[in-house]
């Protein structure tokens, strides 16, 4: 805390205000204080508080009275003035989700980072794909710490691209636009809770007018319409049999003929079963995975290379069961 100036026992003080206004820390000084001065830019009526004066006459008072000046920003000068007098500063802490979009901005500006600033929504595709399957990853694994950072990598693609938006020469929005755009749907898909409507019984009951709002208010015609085409096989084969089992088709008709006939008719099944097709395939492939894991390590202990000890070698290491390699890899 810096020194009071010589003739004010409270010293001089900067308050800066937002527009949530003053900062609850600096009530009581606003309150105690014999002169309140505001400084240009400040949008915000304080019964009482005067224009703030040039620098001299603003210094002259601080040193006989206790002063307290609202300003918008440190870089105000009758603020930079107090604060070289030995004002102290009260300010709401910049919230860690406008700090993340300042930073992003520093990154994308001029003089930022290089690679940053070339980015475009085409050459990022891979990283939000990639950061995606990492958080599914840590969900899936329980590891907490690797969550709170795999959530952190997600909401820094969503914060890259609202720049990069943001910098659109014909249709620019930013991450401001966004988060309006995301709010609004969630009130209209809410109904029950932000327009007096019925609430729904059950959270089935509430997924099921969930879907029939979002159809109603998109202007969709189609069971099918809004269906990430390019999204896994296995994850649009099941999206796809949920659309229309909601739809009521009759699952005889839940059929297809070519190649991929039976692994549509797996995710079909898997989705009948309330069992998500994508999530299932993995599972059993991180299963598998581990089964291989098991007889490499078996093998090393043995004395023999996994990567040449052939067919007599898988199937003599081979584990005896899930569960055996389960325990081995826990």
């Amino acid at each position: 805390m810096t020194a009071a100036v010589p003739g004010s026992p409270l010293g001089p003080v900067v308050v800066i205000v937002t527009a949530a206004g003053v900062p609850a820390e600096a009530l009581s000084a606003v309150r105690a204080a014999d002169v309140v001065y505001c400084a240009p830019g400040v949008g915000l009526t304080v019964p009482g508080a005067e224009p703030a004066p040039e620098r001299s006459e603003l210094l002259g008072v601080a040193e006989r009275k206790s002063v307290v000046l609202l300003a918008a920003d440190r870089a105000d000068q009758a603020a930079q003035a107090l604060v070289a007098a030995g004002a102290r500063v009260v300010e709401q802490p910049t919230p860690p989700l406008q700090r993340a979009v300042e930073v992003m901005d520093t990154l994308r500006s001029p003089g930022g980072c290089p690679w940053d600033g070339e980015q475009t929504h085409e050459s990022l595709r891979r990283y939000l794909l990639e950061e995606a399957y990492e958080l599914l990853e840590a969900i899936e694994s329980g590891d907490r710490r690797a969550l709170r950072e795999e959530l952190g990598d997600v909401l820094l693609q969503v914060l890259f691209h609202a720049r990069i938006a943001a910098e659109h020469a014909d249709d620019p929005f930013d991450i401001d636009v966004v988060a309006t755009e995301l709010v609004d749907k969630l009130i209209r898909r809410h109904p029950q809770l932000f327009a007096g409507a019925e609430a729904a019984p059950t959270a089935q009951a509430q997924e099921e007018n969930w879907h029939r709002l979002k159809q109603q208010q998109m202007g969709r015609t189609s069971t099918l319409d809004g269906v990430a085409l390019g999204q896994p096989a296995a994850a649009l084969a099941g999206k796809i049999v949920e659309r229309v089992l909601r739809a009521d088709l009759p699952e005889d008709l839940l059929s297809v003929d070519g190649p991929g006939a039976e692994l549509f008719a797996h995710a079909a099944r898997a989705m009948r079963a309330e069992r998500e097709p994508e999530g299932e395939l993995r599972a059993a492939a991180k299963r598998f995975a581990a089964l291989v894991r098991r007889a490499e390590q078996a093998a090393r202990a043995d004395g023999a290379d996994p990567l040449t000890m052939g067919a007599d070698g898988w199937r003599r290491y081979w584990p005896r069961s899930e569960e055996e390699a389960d325990t081995a890899s826990a």
